[in-house]
């Protein structure tokens, strides 16, 4: 996706925003799905999420890549869910699993290896949100340390402490 300056947003909001729904919306979906556990919820806050960021495209002042801006409006749009009444007080049933394309012509590779993936997530989707998103984003979208602690608006030095936290708890649920 191509950069804009602070003033092409704020000129062509519609050209903007699909683009970055079509660049950005499944990532999007799968960061809010790491949060809320639950798919049907996570297409909701999904579409708010790109209703925010297009009420609110004429406050990017261009400082941070329009990615990031887009991450952080959903991290804390996620996070205000996390706290509102209706989850403290609305429980769903069963998880729902992140599934990767595998492309491998060995059939019984790809069952192993979907098998240990369904068990990882399991495992990361029981870590709290705090070591949750650092896995997430930094195994799962590949970013920098630099970049999740932008997008997480948290310290360097606290991301790397939760993400040695998270390995941690993820290898002795594992091994255990």
């Amino acid at each position: 996706m191509e950069e804009y300056v602070a003033e092409d947003v704020i000129e062509d909001k519609e050209k903007v925003i699909d683009q970055l729904m079509q660049n950005h919306g499944q990532d999007i979906l799968q960061l809010v799905f790491s949060y809320v556990k639950d798919k049907e919820a996570a297409e909701d806050l999904t579409q708010e999420i790109f209703i925010k960021c297009y009420q609110k495209l004429d406050t990017y002042d261009g400082k941070s890549k329009l990615k990031t801006w887009l991450w952080r409006i959903a991290i804390n749009h996620c996070k205000d869910f996390l706290k509102s009444w209706y989850t403290r007080n609305v429980f769903t049933d069963g998880y729902e699993y992140f599934q990767k394309v595998i492309n491998q012509d060995d059939v019984e590779n790809t069952v192993i290896q979907n098998s240990e993936d369904r068990e990882l997530m399991v495992v990361v989707m029981e870590l709290s949100v705090k070591y949750r998103e650092v896995i997430y984003l930094f195994y799962y979208e590949d970013l920098s340390l630099k970049e999740v602690s932008m997008v997480t608006g948290k310290n360097l030095n606290t991301v790397k402490t939760r993400l040695r936290k998270a390995r941690k708890l993820l290898r002795k649920k594992l091994e255990g």
